[in-house]
């Protein structure tokens, strides 16, 4: 693979953070639009939401708003056509977040590919780059062999995934969640390590049909759980190709990567 692999996740946080909601800012916005404060107001309020972490955000914003996403494909590939020129090579890969549906990222991912093949003519510079997406919903995992038609890579958004198959919001279950343990109703955080019994199946089952269609499909996580030991060597067993986390974590997961390799190693010995 030429160039460097450069993951650049499309506009995901729900679109009420990107709102004015103090009345400073909705004068400043109103100004700079020529429009009454009023009208921003109104703008404001209509798109609030009861659940924004379960509403108007990722692919959806980007299906109903189509502009943002050629915005955001058009920046990452002119900054890409522009370190090309200058003589280093990098592949941007272009990640969807929060499809449900094969069709939501089919429809982006034409998108994405109009907009770049234009910056591309435009530049006159040739950068090869990759369009897939973010599996953070239970629904994608069931489907993954019709996304995959498309799509050429997949990342595990596994904090989301969690999320959506306990239930459990992820900023407001701390509360319980020490209960739960000492209960014995879990056996730890799952938003910390991977419940590989429930999550990790969805996961494993995704890889399946993912690559049941593209065997080559390039499949890795995004999230705390790539840091996280036990997480990491459930990963390499599934098929994973990469693991992504914070920063500081970076030394552990390598080390749990080394280990799970070593691991399957002694593992083959032992059979022969």
């Amino acid at each position: 693979m030429d160039g460097l692999p450069v993951t650049i996740r499309l506009l995901d946080p729900p679109l009420h953070e990107f709102l004015p909601h103090e009345e400073d800012a909705q004068k400043d916005i109103a100004k700079e639009l020529g429009v009454k404060v009023a009208e921003i107001k109104r703008l404001t309020e209509s798109l609030s939401e009861f659940n924004p972490m379960l509403g108007h955000r990722g692919c959806r914003l980007a299906i109903t708003y189509p502009e943002i996403c050629e915005m955001q494909a058009q920046a990452i590939m002119e900054a890409a056509c522009n370190v090309q020129k200058k003589g280093i090579k990098v592949l941007p890969e272009i990640m969807v977040p929060l499809i449900g549906t094969e069709h939501e990222f089919n429809i982006l991912k034409v998108v994405i590919d109009k907009v770049a093949q234009q910056v591309i003519e435009k530049k006159g510079v040739k950068v090869k780059y990759m369009v897939g997406t973010m599996i953070e919903i239970p629904r994608a995992c069931l489907v993954a062999d019709k996304v995959a038609q498309q799509a050429e890579f997949f990342s595990y958004g596994t904090n989301d995934l969690t999320q959506m198959a306990y239930g459990y919001s992820r900023d407001d279950s701390g509360r319980f969640l020490a209960d739960y343990v000492e209960a014995g109703v879990l056996k730890g955080d799952p938003f910390q390590s991977l419940d590989q019994e429930g999550v990790g199946q969805l996961v494993e089952t995704g890889v399946r049909l993912g690559r049941s269609v593209n065997p080559k499909l390039k499949i890795g996580v995004c999230g705390e759980h790539g840091g996280d030991p036990a997480s990491v060597g459930f990963f390499h067993k599934v098929g994973l190709d990469y693991v992504s986390c914070s920063p500081y974590r970076v030394p552990i997961a390598r080390l749990a990567a080394a280990q799970a390799v070593l691991e399957e190693k002694q593992a083959s010995w032992r059979d022969k």
